[in-house]
This record gives structure tokens, C-alpha cells and sequence, in this order.
């Protein structure tokens, strides 16, 4: 047998034992600044508070403590911080300078307005950072404005109407009006309607836009309800959707009247406020819904212990967003945003919140959505037994198909 030279043996063992080191150093967790840091920027003072605001940061910090009780990933601890954008693109693009390039954060979640999460997208993107927008709703956002390092994780303007509107014609209502909030969300959310109404052989006889955060809808309904439109769409959303539905019934237009409303984005704190005698039998798109099966249930319920009401989309949307999220960092080892993301595309998604999910190269989040219809107040139950699901929608139905995407990620 061939023995070995000494000298060379040790030189051997060395080179042996640096291969092993470095294939052990190549898989050690790679996670920035030793601490994975998460920005809830919600909406705590305005009129969709109620809708995302102190109950999104409940939400984060239920899926923080579902993934790990000691609050870590890959021994690393993992950090929850929020604030309010006021709805105010300066203020929402500030914080999120800040966040990413004072406070270490490393995702950005909720963005309860299309405006500010239209500028914070673009900041991530810039930093190589990563945004989940959760509560922002205008289609462009993951359509001609989608960027590499964000995704729009719940819904969309497009999704809301294309459910919506062929729903209310098949009924043979085939006129409408709308009643519109001026900023990027309701108006992204009229033009998306407006092409789906067009394309299902209804027409729109007119329209009127009002400032967000609008106490007084009275000339608005009148328009509205002078315009003989057998549809009312509400291209608003929060406390401007409620104040709406409960003016319209002052002038008896809601109950035993010949128009119809429907809410194009409507949640259920909102369905609450309004009451079921104003808010029964109105038909509209939600993509969760708390009593829809035991997983949104037992959600939900852990979700009503700590914040006494039941979860909107946009606040369960930021549950499934954080969860998913810490669960791509702990598959990849690493907190980097091109690798997150893309172990996100990788996932087909059925949570307690999205179901049949599956990320697509635009960043939209497509899976089912759900058709609902107000229930009357001999049909509720109990004090948020709110909806019938008439129809369970399947994503690549709901969602505007891939191929007509403007988004420069997407390969032609």
C-alpha cells in the first residue's frame, strides 16, 4: 500500500477540513443586522382606521407569535413596529425612508392607501427591500406600476368589480351610476368597473366624485338617484362607504327603493357600522370572510380575543402576508428580499386567510374570491353574522388574466 507523505497528509487534512468549514459557513443563516424587522404603515386616525389601523398590527403580531413563541427565526428575533401615513403619500414615502434606512426593517406591510403604497413600492424597489401590500386596493399597483419587490397580496380594483358587476347584470341591472372617492383607489376602481360594465353589455349614465373623508353625501345621492341608474357603485370605502349607506337611507333609498347599491369594497366593520336594516341584501366581493370555514374561524376568533371585533380582508391579508413571509425566511435562511420573494412565487398558498393562492411574476397574489350578499336581521345569528357566500370565485377567474398585464416583469 501506498503511504502517504506525511507533509502532504497534514496538508490534506487542512484542505479537508476548510471545505467542511466553508460548507458549513455557506449554510449558515444569512439574516441582516441579526434581526428581522417588520413596518406595519397603516391608517390609525382616518377613514379606513377601522378597516386595517390598530387591528393590522394586531394581526401581524398574531402571526408572529402562530410562527414562533419566542418571537425568533433562524435565533434571530424577529421585531414588529407601525405608524400612521395619514393617508398622505409625503408622510407614508417619509416613514418608509426612515424604516428602511434608519430602522433596519426589512418588509413593509399594509399600505392602506393606493397613493402611499404606490410611493412606498417604488422606495423598496429603489432600496432592494421588500413591501406586501395588504390593504391598498388600485390595480395598477401590480399591473403598469408593479416593481420587483412588492407584491399586492389580497386584492385589487379589478377583482372587486369583475365578481361584482356580472353578478348584479345577470340580474338585468344593467345601469349605473357611480358615487366616487377622488384619489387613486376609487378612481382605479370606477375605470375597472366602468370596462367590466362595458364589456357585460350594461352602460354607466354618469358619475360623482367627493373628497376622501367626506361627512356629507347628500348632493352626491341625489345625482345619483336623479340620474334613474337602476345600480348605486360605491367606488369608496371605510368611514366615506358607511356615511354613504346610512344618508341614502335617511332619504329612503336603500330599503324598498327601485335603485340598487352596491359597495364595490365594503368590509365587514363597515356592514357593521351601517346595521343590517340599511345594509341587508346588498351584494358585493370580499376576499375573506371569517365564518366561511373552521381555519377562518379559529383565525378569527384568536383575532376577536385580543381586538373585539372580527378581522377585515385587509386586516386577516396582513396576518397571511407576516406568516408567509417569516416561513420563506426560515425555508431560504435568509432575509433577502430576491430570495424571499422568489421562495414566494415558488409556494402554492392555502391559509387560514387565502385559498388556492398562487403568487404570479406581476407580484398579484391571485386566489378565491368570495361573493356575498348581506344577510337580513331574521337571518343573523349572532352579532357578526353578517354575510351568505353565494358564490366562491376561483383567483384566475376573478383576477385580470396574466396576459393582459402591463407589468414590465412579466415575460412576453
Amino acid at each position: 500500500m501506498h503511504r502517504m507523505n506525511p507533509g502532504l497528509r497534514r496538508v490534506a487534512v487542512a484542505l479537508a477540513l476548510a471545505a467542511v468549514g466553508a460548507g458549513a459557513t455557506a449554510q449558515q443563516p444569512r439574516i441582516s443586522d441579526n434581526v428581522v424587522k417588520i413596518g406595519v404603515l397603516t391608517d390609525l386616525s382616518g377613514v379606513s382606521s377601522d378597516n386595517a389601523g390598530k387591528g393590522s398590527i394586531v394581526a401581524a403580531q398574531l402571526a408572529i407569535d402562530e410562527f414562533s413563541k419566542e418571537r425568533k427565526v433562524l435565533g434571530v428575533p424577529i421585531e414588529l413596529i407601525s405608524a400612521d401615513s395619514q393617508g398622505k403619500t409625503d408622510i407614508g414615502a417619509t416613514k418608509a425612508r426612515e424604516w428602511y434606512d434608519q430602522n433596519a426593517v426589512d418588509m413593509i406591510t399594509d399600505l392602506t392607501y393606493s397613493n402611499v403604497a404606490l410611493a412606498v413600492t417604488r422606495i423598496a424597489d429603489e432600496k432592494k427591500k421588500f413591501a406586501m401590500v395588504t390593504g391598498a386596493g388600485a390595480s395598477t399597483i401590480s399591473d403598469d406600476q408593479c416593481t420587483a419587490h412588492s407584491v399586492h397580496w389580497m386584492y385589487d380594483t379589478y377583482s372587486l368589480a369583475n365578481s361584482t358587476v356580472p353578478a348584479l347584470i345577470k340580474q338585468g341591472k344593467n345601469s349605473w351610476y357611480f358615487i366616487t372617492a377622488d384619489y387613486a383607489f376609487g378612481n382605479a376602481l370606477e375605470k375597472d368597473a366602468t370596462t367590466i360594465i362595458n364589456k357585460s353589455g350594461g352602460k354607466v349614465l354618469g358619475s360623482s366624485r367627493h373628497p376622501l373623508n367626506s361627512s356629507d353625501q347628500s348632493s352626491y345621492l341625489l345625482k345619483a338617484q336623479d340620474s334613474g341608474a337602476q345600480v348605486i357603485a360605491l367606488a369608496n370605502s371605510g368611514l366615506d362607504t358607511l356615511n354613504t349607506v346610512k344618508q341614502a337611507s335617511q332619504f329612503a333609498m336603500v330599503r324598498g327603493g327601485k335603485q340598487t347599491f352596491t359597495p364595490l369594497l365594503s368590509l365587514i366593520t363597515e356592514i357593521h357600522g351601517m346595521g343590517l336594516p340599511n345594509a341587508q341584501g346588498m351584494v358585493f366581493t370580499d376576499g375573506f370572510y371569517w365564518d366561511y370555514d373552521e381555519r377562518s374561524r379559529a383565525f378569527a376568533q384568536r383575532f376577536y380575543a385580543v381586538h373585539r371585533k372580527m378581522p377585515t380582508m385587509m386586516q386577516a391579508a396582513v396576518y397571511s402576508a407576516v406568516l408567509s413571509y417569516l416561513k420563506a425566511i426560515e425555508a431560504t435562511g435568509t432575509d433577502d428580499a430576491d430570495t424571499v420573494i422568489a421562495k414566494l412565487r415558488a409556494t402554492r398558498l392555502d391559509d387560514a386567510v387565502i385559498r388556492n393562492g398562487q403568487l404570479r411574476a406581476d407580484g398579484k397574489m391571485v386566489h378565491d374570491m368570495l361573493l356575498v350578499q348581506v344577510k337580513t336581521p331574521a337571518e343573523s345569528k349572532a352579532d357578526w353574522d353578517l354575510y351568505k357566500v353565494l358564490e366562491t370565485i376561483p383567483g384566475e377567474k376573478a383576477f385580470a388574466p396574466l396576459a393582459d398585464s402591463k407589468c414590465a416583469l412579466v415575460k412576453r
